[in-house]
């Protein structure tokens, strides 16, 4: 049985953020319970999915000698490097044909957090009449978190996926205090079963 939509309209968009499985438990980077969220974003890859509107997935996608790797200075292990299986999205998050996958902080000497940053998501996005992006994945505290507030930054409503996102917490309640942020920002926040009945 299919579910009814409601609340999505034309003009909306979704954006999975670095479901990759460096940052799923077990990889190089693992967001604990990070593994959880990717059942939820199939469900609303399918709600848009149903409805024909667009979907894109963010990845960051590095060189071997990133500057975010601690080798170079940064503060992360090496993750993410393109090629690797690391970088892969997960075989059981369920992307159609059509979603547009977006690379991010591709070259040595330049991070992003934001899947805005340094990319044509925002072009991509303007290209499809986007004017609202529902935004989910991994981590609250670091890429959604950015991505978010990017999308805010560049006049596009934000709606963030509450029980699609989880957070690092490098330091106790960063998710916590994002999400606050986020809000504060203007972003509006939603559930699986507040958008589909």
């Amino acid at each position: 049985m299919s579910e009814s939509i409601a609340g999505l309209q034309a003009g909306d968009a979704l954006l999975i953020v670095d479901v990759q499985r460096d940052f799923l438990p077990g990889g190089a980077l693992g967001v604990p319970d990070g593994d959880a969220v990717i059942p939820v974003l199939n469900r609303y890859i399918k709600a848009f999915q149903s409805r024909g509107l667009p979907i894109f997935a963010s990845r960051d996608w590095h060189p071997n000698d990133h500057c975010s790797f601690e080798a170079q200075g940064g503060p992360w292990p090496p993750h993410c490097v393109a090629g690797t299986p690391g970088a892969e999205l997960p075989e059981t998050l369920e992307l159609p044909p059509q979603a547009e996958v977006i690379s991010k902080a591709t070259t040595s000497e330049r991070d992003a957090y934001s899947a805005f940053q340094g990319t044509d998501l925002l072009e991509r996005l303007r290209a499809r009449g986007c004017r609202r992006v529902f935004v989910g994945g991994l981590a609250t505290d670091y890429c959604v978190r950015a991505s978010v507030l990017d999308a805010l930054s560049n006049d596009l409503a934000a709606v963030v996926l509450e029980d699609a996102i989880r957070a690092v917490d490098v330091h106790p309640g960063d998710g916590a205090r994002a999400l606050e942020e986020m809000v504060a920002r203007g972003a509006a926040v939603t559930r699986i079963e507040d958008l589909v009945a």
